[in-house]
């Protein structure tokens, strides 16, 4: 037997029904799930990272259950359901597809005649922009997750800023002020002042950031790669040390280099 969707929403329905539901998802709101909603969403991106396509989708089924989960809590205060969370992404998707669905329905057919237009993603920027327009928001930058971890946003921040012109040209230029912000921090080092270190040295993360996404990488993703190498490499050093017969304790800031240096070079 394989279940279906329509089970998994029934299932939800259940595990919240006052009388014989679960206590622990009846406790639940919007709120209290978001964390792990959050966890689960990095969860899919670390299967995917390690190529582990048996644990995507255990973790996908579980970044679902999410969604069904605040559908749920949404059809019970009479918000919306699951079916109304699905209408709206459709037709959403559809209309962010012209060159894919000209007519504006899933029936529609692009034709040879008609084209295909190359800047989809200029396309899509401008159709993102309009509903932006029809939500009431003032700045470009207003629907921009708060919650997002902070080098994404850093990342979204910029890109959204560029679609109105504010950026830079090349990566050399972004370069630039990645060197600007360094001068700037060695000079609030050596000034002592921790407060205006703090802020220069968020203002040389940002700027680091806008080189990586100049370049055409994601930052967040490569601060999560250069993250799993130092663990990688930490726990080999700790190996090392082990085999010459040193705990990480007792061996000195020399040793550990020496160690680093060699994990490295293999």
């Amino acid at each position: 037997m394989t279940y279906s969707l329509k089970d998994l929403l029934y299932l939800m329905a259940r595990l919240r029904d006052p009388e014989t539901g679960c206590p622990w998802d009846l406790k639940q709101d919007f709120a209290s799930i978001v964390p792990s909603t959050l966890e689960e969403a990095y969860e899919v991106a670390d299967a995917i990272e390690r190529n582990d396509m048996a644990h995507l989708k255990e973790e996908l089924g579980d970044l679902l259950f999410q969604v069904v989960f605040y559908a749920q809590l949404g059809k019970e205060a009479d918000h919306f359901d699951f079916d109304a969370v699905v209408d709206e992404l459709t037709r959403k998707l559809i209309a962010r597809h012209p060159h894919v669905f000209p007519s504006g329905n899933l029936q529609s057919v692009r034709t040879e005649e008609g084209g295909f237009d190359t800047d989809v993603s200029g396309q899509w920027e401008s159709l993102k922009a309009m509903e932006r327009e029809k939500k009431g928001y003032a700045s470009v930058l207003d629907d921009v997750p708060m919650a997002l971890p902070a080098i994404q946003r850093a990342q979204k921040l910029q890109k959204r800023a560029s679609t109105v012109g504010f950026d830079f040209s090349t990566v050399e230029s972004a370069m630039d002020k990645v060197r600007e912000e360094l001068a700037e921090v060695e000079v609030e080092v050596a000034a002592g002042d921790r407060h205006a270190l703090a802020d220069e040295l968020g203002d040389l993360l940002f700027a680091v950031v806008n080189v990586a996404r100049i370049a055409g990488y994601d930052a967040e993703s490569l601060v999560r790669r250069t993250n799993k190498k130092f663990a990688h490499r930490f726990e080999k050093m700790a190996a090392k040390l082990a085999q010459e017969g040193l705990a990480l304790e007792d061996a000195s800031l020399e040793q550990m280099e020496a160690a680093w240096i060699n994990i490295k070079q293999r």
